[in-house]
């Protein structure tokens, strides 16, 4: 079996209501979706994570060097990606090409092979995850904070147990926005906050603290992703699980993490820091180190799926009878791109999401929409 032609498709979609971050306004919807098709008709999907046109570039460059070689011998082609990139892409983008590549390489080898990614990865561990819905942008509206407080009552009322919410505005409004949200959903559903780096180390120990009092979930990327020794000295000052990584790239970026002791929980985004081959080679890291993983995911459902086999694969650190549950990043946001192009092969009911046993990733693909959406 040999790759015949690996193809990109940029997909955009205006939004009919602009949101915000910490950072930046979005106001459409960008996404670069790569399609491998094997000599014998076998087609694997993959997706990256970033600037979608610099991706696509990325992606046709790469693959002039690893056309015609076997879908199931992945950690060799990523190591032809990683070889002949190294000395200009360490870091960035191209890295996130690779990893769109080795999606599409990993949902054809499954569908070759008739079994589930995880199944590749090793095994499932668990058939249930718990997702968290991602949600609560900053948006335009005549009370901001009452607003983001109806909207986790609606994701708690869909029946999910933990929600994410944005801070970064200021301070202030920070604190007035997670009290409003504590006290709508109550004391039984997990409440992480993400500042998307908006904060320094002075403002991120201030606001840390005025939220202990809230049973806060994690953290996430408190302060700017260069500031390791910043992330450890917040642990320090802080009863907050601090969280980051989506920024990183590789399994070096990641021990640079660990090393430093920045983070309790990792969040690598298998669409950007070298795909599912590289991701595994993260876990074992975080495993020597005893920390945590909750992959980062933005983006469509393949995506969301890649991130679904590998936390079912996911050993338990530390193990024992009991273990508790391991959450999965549910984007809730406007996203034509994600809701009709991609058909996840799984569903969310009662807070939870049986993994899928469907050959590859699970995840079907609506050219027809695809070609709507697509530049």
């Amino acid at each position: 079996m040999k790759i015949k032609s690996i193809e990109t498709f940029v997909l955009s979609d205006k939004l009919d209501k602009p949101f915000y971050f910490s950072q930046w306004s979005y106001s459409e919807r960008k996404i670069c979706l790569v399609k491998l098709t094997t000599e014998c008709g076998i087609v694997g999907w993959g997706e990256g994570y970033g600037p979608a046109d610099v991706l696509s570039a990325g992606v046709k460059l790469l693959s002039q060097y690893i056309m015609g070689m076997n879908p199931l011998e992945n950690e060799t082609i990523w190591d032809t990606m990683y070889r002949r990139s190294l000395d200009y892409a360490r870091r960035g983008v191209l890295v996130a090409s690779i990893s769109a590549i080795d999606m599409a390489v990993w949902d054809a080898k499954g569908k070759a092979l008739n079994v589930p990614v995880h199944q590749l990865l090793g095994g499932k561990k668990r058939d249930i995850i718990t997702p968290y819905a991602t949600g609560l942008y900053f948006r335009e509206e005549k009370d901001l904070t009452q607003a983001l407080a109806d909207e986790a009552v609606m994701y708690k009322d869909l029946g999910y147990h933990a929600v994410k919410m944005k801070v970064g505005m200021t301070l202030e409004k920070d604190i007035e926005m997670v009290h409003a949200v504590r006290k709508a959903i109550g004391d039984d559903m997990k409440l992480m906050v993400d500042s998307n780096h908006a904060y320094n180390l002075r403002e991120a120990i201030i606001l840390s603290k005025a939220i202990e009092e809230y049973n806060i979930g994690w953290f996430e990327e408190p302060v700017s992703p260069e500031y390791y020794d910043q992330y450890a000295e917040l642990r320090q000052n802080t009863t907050i699980p601090i969280a980051g990584g989506e920024c990183e790239n590789l399994r070096y970026g990641f021990h640079q993490l660990f090393k430093n002791n920045s983070v309790d929980i990792a969040q690598p985004d298998i669409a950007a820091c070298g795909g599912l081959t590289e991701v595994k080679k993260i876990a074992a890291l975080a495993s020597a180190y005893g920390k945590e993983i909750v992959p980062h995911s933005w983006g469509t459902y393949i995506a969301i799926s890649a991130a679904m086999h590998f936390i079912s694969n996911l050993e338990n650190i530390p193990g024992r009878m009991f273990n508790s549950n391991f959450y999965m990043e549910h984007d809730r946001t406007d996203n034509d791109l994600r809701d009709k192009v991609t058909i996840p092969d799984f569903e969310v009911k009662n807070g939870e999401l049986i993994v899928s046993d469907k050959p590859g990733l699970g995840v079907e693909v609506d050219e027809a929409a695809l070609a709507k959406f697509c530049l």
